[in-house]
């Protein structure tokens, strides 16, 4: 696995006034470890993550596999092999109130979930306050919390704190943590427009 995945924290950043979704995410001493820029008029979801802006080595391919579906699954590719590292598949009705992800291993096995912090907050999100109060996602594999994916407030870009810190044993691969990130942001990025 490349070192970028090889980090317990990473700061996600979505550029502000940008025609397409740009990502940056960085290591926790400042450095570029990955990079995103969707494409325009893609019907299907199709994320490609590099090792920097110049975009010549894809680390990560994220991409739906169907053109519309509410409950929609991404597959998470490694392309240095080809090989597939698991799936996120969205809780369709269930993410109306709280945003709820599945976690499925490479041959779509259930492995946890991504879900948004409370009930109470996703709806005084959705209902109140929108993006003055930011997401935090728990990510759990079995009942235990492996990863925290927390947004932080700002006035200017969407900012999500990435979290491994708490799953020394590597539980969840990286990659598909960082796909759910990038997923999230993507996604929260389309319903804030």
């Amino acid at each position: 696995m490349n070192t970028a995945f090889q980090h317990d924290r990473y700061l996600l950043k979505r550029q502000v006034l940008a025609l397409t979704g740009k990502f940056r995410i960085y290591t926790p001493d400042g450095q570029l470890a990955l990079y995103s820029q969707q494409k325009m008029f893609r019907l299907r979801e199709d994320i490609r993550v590099y090792s920097d802006e110049s975009m010549s080595h894809e680390l990560l391919h994220v991409q739906a596999r169907q053109i519309i579906d509410f409950a929609a699954a991404y597959d998470v590719i490694d392309p240095q092999g080809q090989i597939k590292v698991g799936v996120l598949r969205r809780k369709g009705f269930r993410s109306l109130v709280r945003d709820a992800w599945e976690i499925l291993d490479a041959q779509d096995r259930p492995l946890g979930v991504v879900q948004e912090d409370s009930m109470t907050y996703a709806l005084l999100r959705r209902f109140l306050f929108g993006s003055l109060l930011p997401q935090n996602y728990d990510v759990l594999i079995g009942e235990q919390r492996v990863a925290d994916l927390r947004q932080r407030f700002s006035f200017f870009g969407y900012l999500l704190d990435i979290d491994f810190s708490m799953d020394p044993q590597q539980r969840l691969d990286r990659r598909l943590g960082i796909a759910a990130a990038i997923l999230l942001a993507t996604i929260e990025g389309k319903q804030s427009s």
